[in-house]
Formats: structure tokens, sequence, C-alpha cells
């Protein structure tokens, strides 16, 4: 039995304007032990899904019109909020995207770290203090008895996002929910946060959703890859297969897009033309139809199932249907991946 599983998850927003359909018919799972990340052009969906996982979605503005989210078998949408709340943070964590306004700029960071310990373990304020210390030194941090009094504003972008990841991971959960984690850090620090968390998935045999647009952060950290696109999982695969054989003509043009260190022939790299989808209106057919050089009629008027393209891969374009014109892959066409 897989530790989480989402099957056809679909996420509204209501406003002024109209509904937003955040993310629709979206279905994946997460094995013990296992990172999966998720990837997509801002606006996406990505954030939204392990929003919905969090209990994070609120009514009336947010509705989750249906789905299921299963954690070790128990539905999470059926739970109430006291239940949920006994799930959260003790059994399945999130680091938030900005650790700059994520922590409390009033509260010291100790104390920060201990509130989890206090409520989810029901342990004294002495021995809370003294596992948020033993975490505070777990993340790398020097010093953790002194900076245990500090505040956020006496930390760098990259320590508060280690700090982020302590409070996260004070009770041991099952399931560590990473969304970009890496945003507005540099390069070494980067690097620092990712092996972080691979040495968490090590040691502890943590699972981790990693939310991120950036995929040389998928080719360090990730097991499995699905690539989310107005609001839809539009290919699922493991890392191996996404840059050896990728298939969707959406992920073919987030690859052409990533910088290339071996091109001698300091060719241009290619954005992919035109704009997200409305998803006030999203389009009828399949979402990257308008942007997509290899569009037919039917990608127009029909949004396209799930097509199996090799063992543990699918992709949800029409091209893979047996009528449809054969054209080049990916690398055939570039060859470089």
């Amino acid at each position: 039995m897989s530790l989480l599983k989402v099957n056809n998850l679909k996420v509204n927003f209501k406003t002024y304007g109209g509904t937003i359909k955040a993310v629709r018919n979206v279905s994946f799972e997460v094995d013990y032990g296992e990172t999966v990340a998720i990837v997509g052009e801002s606006g996406s969906g990505k954030s939204v899904t392990v929003q919905a996982i969090m209990g994070l979605i609120k009514k009336p503005a947010g509705e989750i019109e249906k789905g299921n989210i299963l954690f070790k078998g128990k539905e999470l949408l059926q739970l109430s909020q006291k239940q949920l709340r006994e799930i959260k943070g003790k059994q399945i964590s999130m680091v938030f995207q900005d650790s700059m306004t994520s922590l409390n700029p009033t509260m010291k960071v100790g104390k920060q770290i201990s509130e989890v310990l206090l409520y989810h373990q029901h342990v004294s304020k002495q021995e809370a203090k003294a596992r948020a210390i033993e975490m505070i030194k777990e993340v790398g941090i020097p010093n953790a008895e002194r900076r245990y009094e500090q505040y956020p504003h006496e930390f760098s972008g990259g320590m508060r996002q280690r700090i982020m990841i302590a409070i996260a991971l004070a009770c041991n959960p099952d399931l560590l929910i990473a969304d970009e984690p890496t945003t507005a850090l540099d390069v070494t620090i980067q690097a620092q946060v990712l092996g972080l968390l691979e040495g968490i998935k090590e040691n502890k045999n943590t699972s981790i959703i990693l939310i991120t647009h950036d995929l040389g952060v998928v080719a360090e950290s990730a097991d499995k890859v699905i690539v989310m696109y107005g609001g839809m999982m539009v290919e699922k695969c493991s890392v191996q297969e996404l840059f050896s054989n990728p298939n969707h003509p959406y992920t073919w043009g987030l690859l052409e897009s990533i910088p290339n260190v071996s091109n001698k022939d300091k060719e241009r790299l290619k954005p992919i033309e035109g704009s997200p989808p409305d998803l006030f209106s999203p389009p009828k057919g399949c979402p990257f139809a308008p942007r997509c050089k290899y569009a037919m009629d039917i990608c127009m008027e029909e949004v396209p199932r799930l097509y199996d393209v090799a063992d543990g891969h699918s992709s949800r374009c029409f091209l893979n249907d047996e009528m449809a014109p054969n054209i080049a892959t990916f690398s055939e066409v570039e060859e470089r991946v």
C-alpha cells in the first residue's frame, strides 16, 4: 500500500471574476521513502495540489469539488478539523515556499520549533527545548544553544529555510512536503538544502513531495516526476524516463529551456511561445494545445486521456494515439537528452 494516494483531485476557487479551476483531475501516489517532484510553470496547480493534501483549501472561496486523498489508507477529506490537526505537523509536515515570511518575526526560532513538540508530543517544556536544540543541530546550524534564543531576522535566508525544515521535521513525519524549498537561495545554499533533504530521506525513510520549477533540482533529488500544466497532470514517470525519454510536448519545451553547458554552438535557449491558459475559462481540449506546434484539430476539441507510453510512464497527449501521425522523438530532434 502506498503512503499517499491522490485520486481525481479537483480544486476550484470562487472569486468576483468567476471560478478558477486550479486543479483538474490530478492523480498520483507516493510510496514510503520516495521523493516525488511536481514540476511546471507558475499557476500550473502545483502548490494548490499539496495545499489540498494539507487541508489548507479554505471555504467558502476554496472548494475541493471532487477527489480522494488517502494517507495510510485513511481518507483525509472526510476527517474533522480536530482529526486533521492530529495528522498535520505530526505525520505530514510542510516546508512553505517563502521562509522570509513563514516564520513569526516576533518569536524566537527555538520557541517556534518547541511549539510543534508541545502540541503534538505533549512533552515538558524542558524536553521540547532540548529536542528543538537537537533539531537545529540536525539541520546543520552551528551554535544551536545560542541560535535557539534568536529571532528570524538574525538568520540568513538559507538558515531560515533550515529552521523551517527543522520545524517540519520536529515530530519525525512520514511525509514531508517541500514547496519550492530553494527559492531565492544562491546555488551553494540550494545544494546544501537539497543535500539536507536527501539525507533526511535516507536516514529516516521519510517520503518527500518536492514542488519546483527547476528541472536541475528534479534531476538531483527526485525518484518520480509529475509534470503539471493548466491545472492538469500532463506527464508522470521516473526521473530517468523524464530526461531520457520525455513524451509530452510541454515537457520537451521545459527541457529545451534549460541552459546546456555542452552547447558549443552557443545556440539561444528556446522559450515556450505563448502564455499559460486562463483558468477562469480553461481550453475545451488539451490545455497546452494553443502553444503546441504539434497540435491537431482533436487537441482543440477534447482533453486527451493519459496514455501508457512505457512501464510506469504515462502522458496526456494525442500524439500517442495509434491514429496520430508519427513525429520525431525529443531525443532525435535535439540530440541533447
